[in-house]
């Protein structure tokens, strides 16, 4: 017979305490490798020392530490909500979508009202989200009522308002609903 304790896994040993030295390095790590927000940092610290518990007396502050890390330069909140505001626009998602996911990662209310998109991006959002996804003027063929109802929801869904939904959807043609998008554009500048 053929010895099996070959395929056995062997045990993992459970992950070192941390200690100060540890902890420097996994924050430094993370923020190497992410994109972050300070909360973000802050949530990640206190998850490593849940799952891994401190080695020593008191355990740190993660708040201190992503704070720190802040004032050195390592995380800025404003350059990432303002990247991460400008990819969402680029991917077609709308402004509440944008304001949840700013939130959800600790950005404060006065920086996400700053990066907030104006109107122009706002359509310039739904539009492209609508014609990667054929919805309305960019479908290969006219939609019915129900097709648009779904389309109209899934823009909602996306974080679009209701009424740039249904005027993208609804539009007559490519054109119309471009001159639509540029018309908030222009008055924008």
């Amino acid at each position: 017979m053929a010895d099996h304790s070959m395929n056995k896994r062997r045990e993992r040993r459970p992950p070192r305490p941390l200690d100060p030295l540890r902890i420097e390095e996994l924050a430094l790590g993370y923020v190497a490798r992410f994109a972050t927000s300070t909360a973000k940092l802050e949530a990640y610290l206190v998850r490593k020392l849940r799952e891994r518990g401190w080695e020593g007396d008191e355990p740190p502050d993660p708040a201190a530490i992503a704070a720190r890390f802040a004032d050195r330069g390592y995380i800025d909140d404003e350059s990432y909500a303002r990247s991460r505001a400008a990819g969402l626009l680029r991917r077609g998602y709308g402004a509440r979508r944008i304001d949840e996911t700013l939130r959800s990662a600790g950005i404060d209310d006065a920086l996400r009202d700053a990066v907030e998109p104006g109107e122009g991006a706002r359509r310039a959002a739904a539009l492209r989200l609508a014609r990667k996804r054929r919805f309305g003027p960019f479908a290969p063929e006219l939609p019915d009522r129900e097709r648009r109802e779904k389309q109209i929801a899934a823009l909602v869904r996306a974080g679009h308002g209701f009424d740039i939904a249904r005027a993208v959807v609804t539009a007559a043609g490519e054109d119309e609903a471009e001159e639509w998008a540029a018309e908030a554009a222009a008055e924008e500048d």
